[in-house]
């Protein structure tokens, strides 16, 4: 079995000692360089932070929060950081004036800074596992407009030694037509738009030259993984974000997502920061080990869970069973929001609780909410006392049910909006 390098076949004890060990400088580096790192870890001893539990202590940052800062900063006169104080890279004029060879714009807008190093994003390992070598010619159908995606397969496919055909995204006929001239063996790009373009060479009576493909942006159900395989082509996922890069990849084994081996990925509960049982879906929460944009538990709000076992493929590191929906569940009820944390924030004031599922339900303008609560115990007093708490944190009312344990089901929910919009 070929692997990109040893890393990929370390002992998990190994690899998690070396995360560790790395972990106390990346917070540090954190602290000194940034300076909305400085603030969000103020107080925090760097060197004390060599465990996961460490680790989970601290703060977890989300997108809203990235955009907030940026936002703050950029209205400054002169603007000297329209990064929100997260990067430690950058042009001149800014409070970082050097380092940064692209900037890029995500919806909000976001902004985030590549470096200079090379395979930047790292996704060279996830190409790599889909059978990307050496001598590829490569057709690159992400957007090269504002934002990062067709550059982070660009530069995974250089690292990789391919040649990179910067296709973009629309001009179906002209991509087909370049296709057919230069016969590229790979395609990097949604899984969508890969569809389309198999279905229109089909039309025209043409045969796609694509044997290998790296699809990402949008889920591919196994449907349509085996349409592709049916069209002969050999189709992978990989899950990254413009702020991180990549966090995990298909393998051939077609047995969840295995962790890349530059960042630490927690899975939280929605609205928290405390990490779930393995098994349980939850948030994504990464650490990247990355010192020119040093995200520390950078809430992604993507739901997964971890996957028990080994890859059959010979990777050790952990695995993800992928997407599974988003972790803002936050909903409105009689005109107030209700948040996944204030879920939590109720559960926690009662040690019996050990999960809880506020359920929505009703017609426009009858909302009605439902707690349901699994339980070390079960009776009355707590029932009340549970209902008192949500209308305490919530300032709503609701109806309070007690289960046992294993009632409710795994599916990352802490908000379920069941309510009818006929």
């Amino acid at each position: 079995m070929k692997h990109y390098d040893a890393l990929e076949t370390r002992s998990p004890q190994e690899r998690e000692a070396a995360l560790m060990a790395a972990l106390p400088a990346q917070i540090a580096h954190a602290q000194n360089n940034s300076a909305a790192f400085a603030e969000i870890l103020q107080g925090v001893d760097a060197a004390s932070v060599t465990s996961r539990a460490a680790l989970a202590k601290l703060p977890v940052t989300r997108k809203h929060e990235l955009l907030e800062r940026q936002q703050a900063l950029r209205a400054q006169q002169p603007m000297n950081d329209p990064f929100g104080g997260f990067s430690t890279i950058g042009w001149k004029g800014l409070v970082r004036n050097s380092g940064a060879r692209r900037v890029y714009q995500s919806p909000g807008p976001i902004y985030e800074p590549e470096g200079a190093a090379t395979d930047y994003w790292r996704a060279a390992r996830a190409m790599a596992a889909a059978g990307f070598e050496a001598g590829d010619l490569v057709h690159n159908c992400f957007s090269y407009h504002l934002t990062p995606g067709a550059w982070i397969m660009e530069s995974g496919a250089h690292a990789l030694g391919c040649t990179v055909i910067p296709g973009g995204v629309g001009n179906t006929e002209q991509q087909l037509a370049a296709m057919a001239d230069l016969r590229p063996v790979a395609y990097s790009g949604t899984p969508s738009f890969l569809k389309i373009l198999i279905e229109k060479a089909t039309e025209a009576g043409q045969k796609l030259s694509i044997t290998k493909a790296m699809v990402s942006g949008e889920a591919c159900p196994p449907s349509l993984r085996d349409w592709f395989s049916q069209q002969g082509v050999d189709a992978y996922q990989c899950y990254a974000t413009a702020d991180v890069g990549l966090i995990a990849y298909e393998t051939s084994a077609r047995e969840g997502l295995v962790l890349d081996e530059g960042v630490i990925v927690e899975i939280v509960r929605p609205g928290t920061g405390d990490p779930v049982a393995e098994g349980e879906v939850g948030e994504v929460v990464v650490t990247v080990l990355n010192p020119d944009y040093p995200l520390i538990r950078f809430g992604t709000g993507d739901l997964s869970a971890v996957l028990p076992g080994a890859c059959p493929t010979g990777r050790t590191n952990t695995r993800i069973k992928g997407w599974m929906g988003r972790a803002d569940q936050t909903t409105k009820v009689r005109g107030m929001f209700v948040h996944p944390g204030q879920v939590d924030q109720v559960a926690k004031r009662f040690p019996a609780v050990l999960k809880a599922r506020l359920v929505v339900t009703g017609e426009m303008a009858n909302d009605q909410m439902t707690l349901r609560v699994e339980s070390r115990e079960i009776n009355q007093e707590l029932q009340r006392a549970l209902a008192d708490a949500v209308r305490d944190i919530t300032k709503l009312r609701a109806d309070v049910e007690l289960v046992v344990p294993g009632t409710l089901p795994n599916d990352g929910k802490v908000i379920e909006d069941a309510r009818s919009y006929k």
